[in-house]
């Protein structure tokens, strides 16, 4: 398994590449801000052909750079389809404007094919099987998306903005709720085993048993507590 991540953009969006191995077909998740050429550097030095990108939702910071990137290799976009309108309106997303500077830097807009997430679906892309679950909060149509476990390798979920090392996204924009984003916690990262790798949509890789453990939102959960922790603001 190869999965080669960086940090994009103004935002400091985690942008990842994803393949079985060098010199083979690949998944491009969430190409946010300024991210097209960390894609393209990342696609050459390990010789990967993109077939998709996938997006956990669709605020500007984790789409910015959808439309080039698909459009330079002639491959789809899924998104979840109540996120959807966020790729060609992203400030009716947000509730504020971007500003002017920034918006001649972003791709506003949708890329050729646009194809629509569903919950439990399983994407066999690039030889790989990804399982996506609808976890709103963060926005409505917020997904997740995990890979299975190997003999070599954990199972591997990449969050978005659900689940951060040490805490959770941001539910104040527009289609967010605290009490939908504890239900998706509940539901979509409870289950998973501690092994389990988050690669999330801002900040350092973590684990399902790590933050069971510290995170106080996932602890609350774990412990039935309750939501004691106020709501954070971190992310777009």
């Amino acid at each position: 398994m190869l999965i080669a991540g960086f940090p994009a953009g103004v935002w400091g969006t985690n942008c990842y590449v994803v393949a079985p191995a060098a010199g083979e077909e690949c998944v491009i998740v969430d190409p946010g801000h300024n991210a097209a050429r960390g894609v393209e550097e990342t696609l050459a030095k390990y010789r990967l052909k993109p077939v998709a990108v996938v997006v956990t939702h669709g605020h500007i910071d984790h789409v910015a750079s959808v439309v080039p990137v698909c459009g330079a290799h002639g491959v789809p976009a899924w998104i979840h389809p109540e996120d959807r309108y966020m790729m060609s309106d992203p400030e009716k997303a947000l509730g504020r404007s971007i500003g002017m500077p920034l918006m001649g830097e972003l791709s506003i807009g949708e890329p050729d094919d646009v194809k629509e997430l569903t919950d439990g679906a399983v994407l066999p892309l690039a030889g790989l099987e990804l399982s996506v679950a609808h976890a709103p909060g963060h926005t409505g149509g917020s997904v997740t998306f995990q890979l299975p476990e190997t003999a070599d390798v954990p199972s591997v979920l990449f969050s978005g903005d659900l689940l951060f090392a040490g805490s959770i996204g941001r539910t104040d924009l527009p289609g967010g709720s605290h009490a939908a984003i504890l239900r998706s916690l509940a539901r979509v990262c409870l289950p998973l085993d501690d092994s389990t790798v988050v690669l999330s949509g801002h900040g350092a890789q973590t684990t399902i048993g790590r933050e069971r453990a510290t995170n106080p939102f996932l602890g609350e959960l774990a412990r039935g507590d309750g939501p004691g922790s106020p709501a954070p603001r971190r992310g777009m």
